[in-house]
């Protein structure tokens, strides 16, 4: 599932003309084996176990393509990082953290989307990007 998962971001990125590099695809593989948001300075620890030459900018730049692409989504409350299995597709986050475990779980709410636009546009804003994150205890910790 794993390795599937990476064969479709490499050609993903490769049908859109950027290459997914062997760091890339390291990155992105520690994400998906992680299970959950990781810092990137965790990333760079455990990178470093392989690629000696890995430095903070080496992670940071890495993190920042996987982000464009839309392969990893930020998390900002927590400042961690979180692989994303249906990249290619534009649509609104949701995030339900546990304060507890860090277990992270992304959920797509129904009407949430269109509930938030409508209130926007009374105000005369247009949202461009929705992300939200909901802190609390998963079932696990309860």
């Amino acid at each position: 599932m794993e390795q599937d998962t990476i064969i479709k971001a490499r050609e993903f990125c490769e049908s859109r003309g950027a290459r997914f590099t062997h760091l890339r695809e390291k990155v992105y593989q520690l994400l998906l084996s992680s299970g959950g948001a990781v810092g990137a300075y965790d990333l760079l620890d455990t990178l470093k176990q392989t690629e000696t030459n890995a430095k903070p900018a080496t992670v940071y730049r890495t993190l920042d393509f996987l982000l464009e692409f839309g392969l990893i989504h930020r998390l900002e409350s927590t400042n961690t990082f979180i692989a994303c299995h249906h990249f290619g597709c534009s649509h609104p986050v949701q995030f339900l953290i546990c304060d507890t475990c860090g277990e992270v779980e992304e959920i797509q709410s129904d009407g949430l989307k269109e509930t938030l636009n409508k209130q926007a546009a009374s105000y005369g804003f247009q949202v461009s990007k929705q992300t939200i994150e909901a802190h609390g205890t998963c079932a696990k910790c309860q």
